[in-house]
């Protein structure tokens, strides 16, 4: 399929959405009202206006850079960490085996619990922020790659081995080709999970940023400033999603199909 087919099908879905909500809560039905009371969910023009005017005054682009800061740099940290970690572990068997318990356990803690420790420790900056951000990528990427690098073909290691490889060069042309896959899978999930630290640890205690916003418009039933801070939020995942994709694209050109499509697009 066409890059530009594909980009037309994707519009019509959100144009389609945005149609049938329009009708749910703009379009009188019976008794002159509209099906879904606008009050409780808006209506698509509402939310987009109040966007619009948010983002003319220069107010949103000032929340909009600290929740950016804050998502960059614990998708940043989490990134790295979580593959520096995973390469290290699934080379080394016997650190693996030693804190599996630990890990898993980390692993495990719900970061709602997380969110006012971090704020005890670091403040109601950015960084209790960016802390609670790295703990939700830091395992996504850590899992995916320490699973990629265990699961590569023992031929393709001995071959390689009879080539006269060493650790080096193994890790280079061997594992982490290997992985790259799998790292990059992980991070188009880990993108979202930064995003949702920055903002759940600004919803929970801040004075700006997009989960401040947020949380204001919820507290004063702004239910339009809230699907505007929502609208926003989306679109900035799909951003730097695409910027994950354009090096993921360019990093994995040499695997089979890769080139084409990008090719075709």
């Amino acid at each position: 399929m066409r890059r530009t087919t594909l980009l037309a099908m994707q519009v019509g879905v959100g144009l389609a959405f945005l149609l049938v909500w329009h009708l749910l809560t703009a379009v009188p039905v019976s008794g002159g009202k509209p099906l879904f009371d606008p009050f409780f969910f808006s209506t698509p023009l509402d939310v987009l206006a109040r966007t619009w005017k948010d983002l003319v005054s220069g107010e949103l682009w000032y929340h909009l850079g600290i929740t950016l800061t804050e998502t960059v740099l614990a998708f940043t940290f989490g990134a790295i960490g979580g593959i520096a970690f995973g390469f290290l572990f699934a080379r080394r068997e016997i650190l693996a085996s030693v804190f599996d318990p630990y890990i898993k356990a980390a692993n495990a803690l719900p970061r709602v619990v997380l969110a006012p420790i971090f704020a005890l420790w670091f403040g109601l900056g950015i960084w209790s922020k960016v802390a609670l951000g790295f703990t939700l990528v830091f395992f996504i990427v850590f899992f995916n790659v320490y699973q990629g690098v265990r699961e590569v073909s023992p031929v393709v290691l001995a071959n390689a081995r009879m080539l006269g490889m060493n650790e080096r060069q193994l890790l280079r042309h061997v594992y982490w080709p290997a992985a790259l896959t799998w790292m990059f899978s992980s991070l188009h999930t880990s993108v979202g999970f930064a995003l949702v630290g920055a903002v759940v640890g600004e919803y929970l205690g801040s004075s700006a940023g997009l989960g401040y916003k947020i949380h204001e418009a919820e507290s004063v039933f702004d239910v339009t400033g809230v699907f505007s801070g929502m609208l926003v939020l989306a679109v900035f995942v799909i951003v730097i999603d695409t910027f994950v994709t354009a090096i993921e694209k360019r990093l994995t050109v040499w695997q089979p199909g890769t080139g084409a499509a990008t090719a075709q697009g």
